[in-house]
């Protein structure tokens, strides 16, 4: 058999064994008090949610992620009187997925030009994962634009890729991974976040996956996968001078915790804390705990470096651990 139709027959096998997306009246945040809309920034058709009024706080997911990843978060804080922005970004979720454009700068100007079009001056960003990256990009090319930085399971360093992950990103073989789409591929990758892989229910593998079968999915992830840099933050920190709270699940398979020690380390503001039994996606495994620290950080700033980064009045101070 010839390579290409080797190709072809391999596409049109797995292209079978994938599943139906959940219906769009059933896609996040349907059931909510939030509605997601769409607007046009840096050429990308984004979707995203703007609710709450405040300090403005903006949610930067992971690859392969969504806004969905900031589900526990977002009520809690407009509760808290904060103004939060969660979105898809550019390549991922229900934005558009063009074939380039994934570039650690290019993402790094589509927050700020995000920013620019919801007239935001500056906003505590919280990045996870990949976002975590994209949001300390944020902070060294316009740290005018952050006044605060909430880095969790962040890359940055490196990352321990998943087998299927490690071969997208190989020339012409990604083509092909990339074209096998089944549904319980995404549950499977899903529950390698967590610490506690029974914590993923089917409802969130649906979550997950309602993007996955759009035509251009795949293009997508390999642009990000060749252009989309997960080391370069190596001794570039030291000029950061944002406030910044690191949060890291101690049983991160893709991240070690000897990265999150390391951004403790070289950023010169900030706070480092494990979060016991959470895996990768900890905003999601240990939601209260997150919430407990982002509010706190919010509210009191730094624990061994008193600031009020969201300029509110701070309540009585919690406890909570920091870097020795």
């Amino acid at each position: 058999m010839s390579p290409r139709r080797f190709v072809c027959c391999s596409i049109i096998l797995v292209s079978a064994c994938r599943a139906a997306a959940i219906p769009e009246a059933q896609r996040y945040p349907a059931g909510t008090p939030f509605r997601a809309h769409y607007r046009t920034v840096d050429g990308t058709r984004l979707r995203l949610i703007d609710s709450g009024n405040g300090t403005p706080v903006v949610f930067i997911h992971g690859i392969g992620a969504s806004m969905y990843g900031w589900r526990y978060q977002l009520a809690p804080l407009v509760a808290a009187g904060y103004r939060v922005v969660a979105f898809d970004n550019r390549g991922f979720g229900f934005s558009d997925k063009p074939a380039h454009g994934y570039h650690n700068a290019e993402y790094a100007h589509l927050v700020v030009s995000l920013l620019d079009s919801l007239g935001i001056a500056s906003a505590v960003l919280v990045g996870h994962s990949m976002g975590g990256a994209i949001a300390a990009e944020v902070a060294l090319v316009h740290p005018d634009r952050v006044r605060g930085l909430v880095l969790i399971d962040a890359a940055g360093f490196g990352v321990s890729w998943p087998g299927v992950l490690k071969i997208a990103r190989w020339p012409f073989v990604g083509a092909i991974v990339t074209s096998f789409r089944a549904r319980w591929v995404t549950g499977r990758i899903l529950r390698s976040t967590f610490a506690d892989p029974n914590k993923v229910t089917e409802a969130d593998v649906d979550q997950y996956y309602a993007p996955v079968p759009d035509p251009n999915f795949g293009r997508a992830l390999r642009g990000v996968l060749r252009e989309f840099s997960f080391d370069t933050l190596g001794g570039r920190l030291a000029s950061v001078q944002t406030p910044t709270l690191i949060l890291w699940g101690d049983a991160d398979r893709l991240i070690s915790v000897r990265d999150g020690s390391r951004f403790g380390r070289e950023l010169p503001r900030s706070e480092f804390v494990l979060l016991e039994h959470a895996g990768h996606n900890a905003q999601e495994e240990a939601a209260d705990k997150v919430n407990r620290l982002l509010l706190g950080f919010l509210k009191e700033g730094l624990s061994r470096i008193p600031e009020n980064v969201a300029w509110s009045t701070p309540p009585s101070r919690s406890s909570r651990s920091s870097n020795p």
